[in-house]
């Protein structure tokens, strides 16, 4: 016969077990949403100086997984792609030494238009909050740096994001120059979340270290405010976004290669 002294012991031990379980579930949880937000964002700026995020995040993830490993989740059937053939044409690879002088007028509206294979998104752009972010993609769009390039990325867990920008369609490219961190108080950031229709700029994780590569926010991502947000998506660009989502990542683990095929075929930048 158990004594009440034996239940009460027993009671603890199951109640330990519990927080036990809790807590690793929760390190877990953390852990992943980490991963999909360092591989997601995390980008260098290739040049005599540097490269963008997929050499080195891999080896950080080679490191991280001595210590402790995240189950990733089975890769799913691939969903139909919603999109249209891209039109005919070469990626344009030419880099610059340095950033492009500031030749905008900080007082005017500028909007910018990706043409892509699954619609038009059309932004509006944050000028006189990020004049150098914003003139370095009229610089670009004008040399036709962005035209027949691929969104190489979308996150689907933890954070929820279409990552473009890079003429290699790879991660692991840039315009050889980096622009300024800017509008880093935006009032749209309320308690570290980038809000859905929201256009900012990649980097490193480091101070001033953006280049080409950007990411346009389909649902509410918590991120701290390290991002420039120059721009902000239009209603109809918002359906363009949620299709391509909606068609899923390749890998099923919520971060890869988006299955919609979106290349953007023509960029502008113009002043209204």
């Amino acid at each position: 016969m158990v004594t009440q002294e034996q239940r009460k012991r027993q009671l603890a031990r199951e109640k330990f077990l519990r927080q036990q379980q809790r807590r690793t579930s929760a390190r877990r949880k953390a852990r992943m949403r980490n991963s999909v937000i360092a591989s997601v964002l995390g980008v260098v700026v290739i040049g005599s100086l540097a490269l963008y995020t997929t050499g080195a995040l891999k080896d950080d993830d080679k490191t991280n997984a001595s210590s402790e490993t995240t189950p990733s989740a089975a890769p799913t059937s691939k969903a139909p792609d919603p999109c249209e053939k891209a039109a005919a044409g070469k990626v344009k690879t030419a880099t610059w030494k340095k950033e492009p002088a500031v030749t905008i007028d900080k007082s005017a509206k500028y909007t910018m238009t990706l043409a892509t294979t699954c619609g038009d998104i059309d932004i509006a752009m944050k000028t006189s909050a990020a004049p150098h972010t914003v003139n370095s993609f009229s610089f670009l769009a004008g040399k036709g740096y962005f035209d027949h390039t691929k969104c190489h990325r979308l996150t689907t867990n933890g954070i929820y994001v279409l990552q473009c920008g890079d003429p290699t369609g790879s991660g692991s490219g840039g315009p050889g120059y980096t622009i300024p961190d800017e509008n880093l108080k935006d009032k749209s950031l309320k308690d570290n979340v980038y809000p859905a229709g929201t256009v900012a700029m990649a980097n490193t994780g480091q101070a001033h270290t953006g280049g080409s590569q950007f990411f346009l926010v389909y649902q509410d991502s918590q991120l701290p405010p390290s991002y420039t947000p120059f721009g902000t998506i239009s209603e109809g660009g918002m359906k363009v976004l949620k299709k391509i989502a909606a068609a899923g990542e390749s890998t099923g683990a919520g971060d890869g290669a988006p299955n919609a095929t979106v290349v953007i075929n023509k960029a502008t930048v113009t002043k209204s």
